[in-house]
């Protein structure tokens, strides 16, 4: 697991300060109950991704130099969502290659951490509460292929007594998402989400947990229409409610 970081900064994104607030809240509160101190840098700002995928590279970099210096003191980067940490590391050594910055975005990269990844990968997957119910996991397309995340997610819930997990077939699916995707072709995303939606209705599941607010945000408004009773919960506000910590 190497080294334990003592202090981390939590990078809390876009989506999760405009409409998930308490998924910031979850994550500082699970990493201070697993010792670790957490500071939220008041300047960050957005990770440039909208702008990068967009095919705006220039613009994107302007937006990212913000998060360069907010977290350049950070002895490790925090972020409660796939896609944006797979911006940091896995985008921001390409963004900056070949300019003055490319160093410092290639040691940003090198500290940041998906959340679950950083709960069960570098402190070892602290376990325990209660929660009651049939779970899905859904796994979101950035962390999966461009973090390679696998387990980790399923691990923390399999520590959490009471919960039934699920799963949905076929496992791995894009919810549709795919941040400006749904708001280009909105009728096609929004096929895909009806169509995750059926699979964790066949599954039976009576909430399905993410570990990006992106997918949480498209399927839970689709969910919404449709009159399902399904609900929507970010892993980091899951696993405190759990343990009583939210």
């Amino acid at each position: 697991m190497g080294d334990r970081p003592r202090r981390v900064a939590l990078f809390a994104t876009c989506l999760v300060d405009l409409v998930a607030p308490e998924v910031a809240e979850a994550s500082v509160a699970l990493l201070r109950a697993a010792g670790v101190e957490v500071d939220a840098p008041p300047d960050q700002t957005c990770c440039g991704q909208p702008w990068w995928t967009s095919g705006f590279p220039e613009e994107a970099r302007r937006v990212a130099r913000g998060a360069l210096g907010a977290f350049e003191a950070a002895e490790a980067v925090v972020v409660p969502s796939g896609s944006c940490a797979a911006m940091l590391r896995s985008a921001y050594p390409r963004l900056f290659a070949g300019t003055g910055d490319e160093g410092r975005a290639r040691d940003l990269a090198a500290r940041t951490h998906e959340l679950s990844s950083f709960l069960v990968d570098v402190l070892g997957a602290p376990g325990g509460g209660r929660f009651e119910g049939r779970v899905a996991y859904h796994d979101g397309c950035h962390g999966l292929r461009e973090l390679g995340l696998g387990g980790q997610g399923r691990r923390l819930l399999a520590g959490v007594a009471g919960l039934e997990l699920v799963e949905i077939d076929p496992p791995v699916a894009c919810c549709g998402f795919g941040g400006a995707f749904s708001l280009r072709l909105p009728e096609l995303a929004e096929a895909m989400a009806d169509d995750e939606l059926a699979r964790v209705e066949a599954a039976g599941a009576e909430a399905v947990v993410a570990g990006d607010p992106g997918c949480l945000l498209h399927l839970g408004s689709r969910a919404s229409r449709r009159g399902s009773r399904v609900r929507f919960l970010h892993l980091a506000v899951l696993l405190a409610r759990a343990r009583g910590l939210a």
